[in-house]
């Protein structure tokens, strides 16, 4: 099953969170910050503004920074997803 977002939505895949301080210290789970930094999966045709089709400025592939609690968490054949409104996403990293 694929997911295919509409409007300005964009399904993102949570990269795995730090394990590890910088100082070299074990992180458990719980201790573990919720990842700000996803892959772009899917994005969807745009949001409509005036008649006209704004498409999405991001494509499929690019890792974004996105705010820390926003959007919705799906699961689909067993993997998490998050999708999100693209003005959820706050920067691309390069």
């Amino acid at each position: 099953m694929t997911i295919k977002p509409l409007s300005d939505r964009v399904v993102i895949k949570m990269l795995e969170a730090e394990e590890t301080t910088k100082g070299g210290i074990i992180l458990t789970s719980a201790a573990q910050e919720k990842p700000q930094i996803a892959e772009v999966v899917a994005i969807g045709p745009g949001k409509t503004v005036d008649g006209k089709l704004v498409p999405v400025s991001l494509k499929v592939g690019d890792k974004v920074l996105m705010s820390k609690y926003s959007g919705t968490e799906v699961k689909v054949d067993g993997t998490e997803y998050t999708i999100l409104r693209e003005e959820d996403i706050l920067a691309v990293v390069e």
